[in-house]
C-alpha cells in the first residue's frame, strides 16, 4: 500500500510540476520584452498569423512563457468564418501550432 501511495504522490507531482512550467505575460512584460528585443513585435507576429489566413480577423492574443521559450497564442477567424489557434515562438516568428478550434 505504501509503494502505492508513493507511485500516486509521484505522479500528482510531475502533473503540479508540467502545469507550473507555463505562466501568462501581462502587457507590461510584454512590452518590455519586445522593446528589448527578446521578441518579435505584435504587429509582426499578427502579420504571420494572418499569412496562414488571408482576410481573417485577429480575435484574441496572448503571450505566454512556457519551459523558458515566449509563446504567442492566437484566435483568428478566416474569411469563411471558421476559428484557428494558432501559436507562434515568440522570438522568431515561426508557427508552433495552427489547428481548427473545437
Amino acid at each position: 500500500m505504501n509503494r502505492l501511495t508513493a507511485v500516486f504522490a509521484a505522479a500528482a507531482l510531475t502533473l503540479t510540476a508540467g502545469l507550473a512550467q507555463a505562466r501568462d505575460l501581462g502587457p507590461d512584460e510584454a512590452l518590455k520584452l519586445r522593446d528589448a528585443g527578446t521578441i518579435q513585435t505584435f504587429e509582426k507576429l499578427n502579420a504571420v498569423v494572418l499569412t496562414q489566413h488571408p482576410g481573417g480577423a485577429i480575435e484574441e492574443t496572448e503571450l505566454e512563457e512556457e519551459y523558458g521559450r515566449y509563446i504567442y497564442q492566437v484566435e483568428v477567424r478566416d474569411a469563411q468564418g471558421v476559428q484557428w489557434d494558432v501559436e507562434l515562438d515568440a522570438t522568431n516568428g515561426q508557427v508552433l501550432k495552427n489547428q481548427q478550434d473545437d
